[in-house]
């Protein structure tokens, strides 16, 4: 029997016209025990109506339960079934919102404007990124959405989910289209002949400038995957709405809390998916306030630190000597890192980030020819890596402001048993403050062979013929076996 099921309020509601899939009652669905006992579904909701107890709430109520993978997920029922909960989700659209309702002809003479949505595609180009985003937000697979003019913006008035027998004729036709677009796209893909034991989300960002992983490490994660039995797709910040239909996610994204990236990982979780970042880990790795608080008061060796405010400034140069390390509390990848090397340039510098945060890190200043990073997963270490200072500078990524163009020191490649004890051990005591995801810990060694932890990252690079110069594709495969040892977890315990 096929994994991929449409489920309706009665079969006559999908006409002979209609794509050839399998179509079952909602009827059938809740009672009949082989669809209880079918694994790894597939499910489509198109019940006429989705209110609360219904037999299409209970439909994918039903489904999450059997491990089936819905859409409408049972949250997104809840929150399009009051405007006081669909209003939070919505923030994120505004921008988009206005940008593209003001393109519609005549914006100041119209009050309100009304679109279809069927599964993220809708009739009005103008507005199809709008739509697109809306279903991503609230994946729900066939909508109407209205929205109204008030005062100087636009607002979205009200969603509300369509039956599938109260399309008109058009829109019967371009249902069709948004399928067959929607379900080749992931649900249903007649070439993919292997069947997979898990399905697996990588989050990127193809854009990004400073990516976690290159193209050829992406590439690897979905060739590896596949041996492993597992389907690794690559998905992108568009494809949210779409987060249940897979069992895990890896974000591959530099992380951040106001941020798509913690969004998908609160989702994730919520959903019940095994998730690498985990929300928690983002939280604690990328304040570097809260890490220098957590090493400290588990006796974690790292640089003096001071946290300083505007009225506290005064202690800086008290209890620390020039040059003087500052940091902004979120910066990754070497920015947000500064050097003060005279009291002027901290005064400067200080005055600079205050603007951004009322809080910044001052630390002091310890310069190594390379920083060593450990990787750690699942508590355990899995790589070494030295990366070295870009040319005389005193960090590993040289940023030009100017320009906006940077420079990259070398790097080195050991195996874990090659590398120090102590640094290996030290890192893996700090990794271990913050959870048992995937952590790349920075430490310096100074002359004095003293190891201090600089930070801790939920989210380190993993670049082909870089971190996995030693251990060659193994290093992917211990990664994703971990994904499926913790899905393993789940389903022996039922969860």
């Amino acid at each position: 029997m096929s994994t991929h099921l449409i489920i309706v309020e009665n079969p006559a509601d999908w006409k002979p016209a209609f794509p050839n899939m399998q179509i079952v009652s909602v009827k059938d669905y809740i009672s009949q025990p082989e669809y209880f006992e079918l694994k790894h579904a597939k499910v489509i909701n198109l019940c006429r109506s989705y209110r609360y107890l219904s037999r299409g709430y209970y439909c994918s109520l039903l489904a999450e339960a059997r491990h089936h993978k819905v859409i409408p997920t049972v949250r997104t029922l809840r929150d399009l079934s009051s405007k006081a909960i669909y209003s939070l989700g919505i923030d994120c659209l505004d921008k988009l919102l206005q940008e593209s309702l003001d393109k519609t002809p005549d914006p100041n003479t119209q009050q309100t404007i009304e679109i279809t949505i069927l599964f993220g595609y809708c009739d009005k180009p103008v507005l199809q990124k709008l739509a697109r985003q809306i279903f991503a937000t609230f994946a729900c697979p066939l909508m109407k959405v209205e929205f109204r003019h008030q005062g100087d913006k636009w607002l979205i008035e009200t969603i509300k989910p369509l039956s599938l027998n109260s399309l008109k004729e058009d829109q019967e036709i371009s249902f069709v289209k948004a399928l067959e677009v929607y379900s080749t796209k992931r649900w249903i893909n007649n070439t993919k002949k292997q069947v997979f034991r898990y399905d697996l989300a990588i989050l990127y960002n193809p854009k990004e400038e400073f990516a976690p992983s290159d193209p050829q490490a992406l590439e690897k994660f979905v060739d590896i995957g596949k041996k492993m039995g597992l389907y690794v797709e690559l998905i992108t910040k568009r494809d949210y709405g779409r987060l249940a239909e897979y069992d895990a996610l890896f974000i591959r994204e530099t992380t951040g809390i106001e941020h798509h990236t913690y969004r998908f990982a609160k989702k994730a979780e919520t959903e019940g998916m095994v998730v690498i970042d985990d929300p928690d880990s983002i939280l604690r790795c990328t304040n570097k306030v809260y890490l220098a608080e957590l090493l400290k008061a588990n006796e974690v060796p790292t640089p003096k630190t001071l946290i300083l405010q505007k009225d506290n400034l005064h202690r800086l140069e008290n209890e620390l000597s020039y040059p003087i390390v500052l940091k902004i509390p979120d910066g990754s990848f070497s920015r947000g890192v500064f050097k003060a090397n005279n009291h002027q340039e901290m005064l400067d510098l200080t005055a600079q980030l205050f603007k951004d945060s009322d809080i910044i890190l001052a630390q002091e200043y310890l310069y190594t020819p390379f920083d060593w990073r450990i990787g750690i997963l699942n508590r355990k270490p899995i790589y070494a890596c030295q990366y070295f200072m870009s040319g005389e500078h005193w960090q590993i990524v040289q940023h030009d402001t100017d320009s906006g163009n940077h420079s990259e020191g070398g790097f080195a490649t050991l195996a874990i048993d090659k590398a120090p004890k102590e640094v290996v051990k030290i890192a893996t005591k700090a990794a271990r403050l913050i959870g048992d995801g995937l952590y790349g810990v920075d430490l310096k060694v100074t002359n004095n062979g003293q190891v201090c932890v600089i930070e801790v990252n939920d989210n380190p690079n993993l670049d082909e013929g870089v971190e996995n110069l030693v251990l060659k594709d193994e290093l992917y495969r211990t990664i994703l076996q971990e994904f499926v040892r913790r899905l393993d977890d789940k389903t022996k315990n039922g969860k």
